[in-house]
């Protein structure tokens, strides 16, 4: 539902500007053109060239768009707070309203002369508006995301700009209402320093969603295990805090950890963001078996562009550059990790999708293909090798929690649930006799108050997720990823730009 509202808000928007630019004597397809289109504004308009640039950049540059277009507006003689207002929240009504209303004029240059402020106030006040407006926006209806890693290729790749849907799930109130504008959690131009007031912080509190979770969406999420991190760039969250804590090094002992490295500790809502598919939701049994993912019993939904490594044996023989880059989209001189020699003689690891690995299994020179299965234990979630001996390849059954529902508590099993109860859910827990005292009271069990998700990469081993640090609570959803509204490769990838998340 949210992406058809954003589709028909884009439709209303480039209709609008179609009218604007016939008056502003543009020629009106270009309106139609993305970004090529914010050009035309910026010529027109006279603004300086570099800030058409400057719209580029990720996160910030959705509040320089929206700033080009209220100085577009202004060039109408559309200056009260109420045209700028319509400008940024209402643009699918009030563009099409001025584009094709016989009383909107394209005054141009000589709409502000003779207009009471300074044509410099105006610029300000627009400035000012469509950064107060833009936040708002970013914070309680969507936000620009990058993919930043690999982990959900090829459903997602690195380089697509999406649109997040906040109210698809809900929008919270930030948990930390003073901060930079524009970013996230650090700093332009630091690759360490808060970008935050920490001293000032509001409870959980998320309005009303236009829907709800549902299994298979592609979500963002604040990072659960990013609440502390080692603040250095080659750390934050590559590596994370829990791994070098429980690493042979220090072996779990914190403070021996916190005397070697500088740590930071993020409020919930500005640990790193992450998208991940939901594949289990509250209450589900989830299960992987060499190397495939069960929900409740059944084969879990496998994404189309979802990746896995697989081992070809040939007959000798190995495989042509023009069958990898034509037909598998690897580059044959730099595959970045996508094809290389396998563990045995005559034998190649790929990582690729399903129909892929069927277009190699049909070629005659291979004798065999199969999915490469990790047994490598010791490295996930629980983190508890001598209860827990799994493999992200052999993993589970593990049921996810949900609200209500009550947990049985044993030694066996508490390292499963720790986390959950003393920093989700912010309760005390000790453990004495193999008795459990929770908030000062006995006893051997526990109702979560939140519900809790499962999420995984579809590129299932170059995937950071779930496997290695366990459930994701309500609390950390950020939102819904709807939209690729734009993607770049050495060039815009043109086939995926407004291509709709599934």
């Amino acid at each position: 539902m949210g992406w058809i509202i954003f589709l028909i808000g884009v439709a209303g928007w480039h209709i609008g500007m179609y009218g604007l630019f016939k008056k502003a004597g543009i020629e009106s397809w270009k309106a139609f053109i993305p970004f090529y289109n914010t050009w035309e504004i910026v010529r027109v308009s006279q603004i300086k060239k570099y800030w058409f640039w400057l719209q580029l950049i990720p996160i910030a540059g959705q509040f320089i768009t929206i700033w080009i277009t209220i100085i577009f507006v202004m060039h109408f003689k559309k200056v009260s707070v109420l045209d700028h207002a319509a400008t940024v929240l209402f643009p699918f009504i009030y563009f099409p309203y001025l584009g094709f209303s016989e009383k909107t004029t394209w005054y141009g240059a000589d709409a502000l002369t003779h207009y009471h402020k300074p044509a410099s106030r105006e610029w300000i006040d627009a400035a000012v508006f469509a950064v107060v407006a833009a936040t708002l926006i970013r914070t309680f209806v969507f936000e620009a995301y990058v993919i930043p890693t690999g982990s959900m290729e090829k459903s997602l790749l690195i380089n697509d700009f999406l649109f997040v849907s906040k109210t698809a799930y809900g929008p919270r109130i930030p948990q930390t209402p003073i901060s930079f504008p524009f970013v996230h959690n650090i700093l332009p131009f630091s690759e360490t320093t808060p970008s935050y007031i920490k001293q000032v912080q509001l409870p959980y509190k998320r309005l009303p969603a236009t829907g709800e979770i549902k299994r298979n969406d592609a979500v963002v999420f604040n990072f659960p295990a990013g609440d502390t991190i080692i603040n250095l760039p080659e750390f934050g969250s590559k590596i994370t805090y829990y791994e070098v804590l429980n690493s042979s090094q220090f072996k779990g002992d914190r403070e021996l950890l916190k005397s070697e490295y500088p740590l930071l500790v993020h409020p919930m809502d500005k640990t790193d963001n992450y998208i991940k598919r939901c594949v289990a939701m509250p209450g589900d049994v989830l299960q992987v078996k060499n190397a495939e993912l069960y929900i409740n019993g059944k084969p879990a939904y496998v994404a189309p562009g979802a990746q896995t490594e697989y081992i070809a044996v040939t007959n000798g023989t190995g495989f042509t550059d023009e069958f990898l880059k034509d037909e598998l989209g690897i580059d044959p001189v730099e595959s970045d990790g996508q094809f290389g020699q396998g563990p045995e003689k005559n034998s190649y690891v790929f990582n690729m999708t399903a129909e892929e690995a069927a277009k190699v299994k049909k070629l005659p020179n291979v004798l065999s293909l199969t999915k490469y299965v990790d047994n490598h234990a010791g490295i996930v979630f629980p983190n508890d090798e001598a209860n827990y001996p799994w493999t992200i390849d052999n993993y589970g059954p593990l049921t996810v929690p949900q609200k209500g529902v009550a947990i049985a508590l044993t030694p066996t099993n508490i390292s499963i649930y720790r986390r959950l109860i003393t920093v989700y859910e912010h309760n005390s827990l000790e453990e004495k006799n193999g008795q459990f005292i929770i908030n000062g009271k006995p006893t051997n069990s526990y109702t979560p108050t939140l519900n809790y998700y499962w999420m995984m990469g579809d590129n299932r081993h170059r995937s950071q997720d779930s496997r290695f640090w366990g459930f994701v609570p309500e609390t950390h959803i950020v939102g819904k990823a709807s939209l690729i509204w734009f993607s770049w490769n050495k060039g815009p990838r043109w086939n995926r730009i407004f291509k709709v998340i599934k």
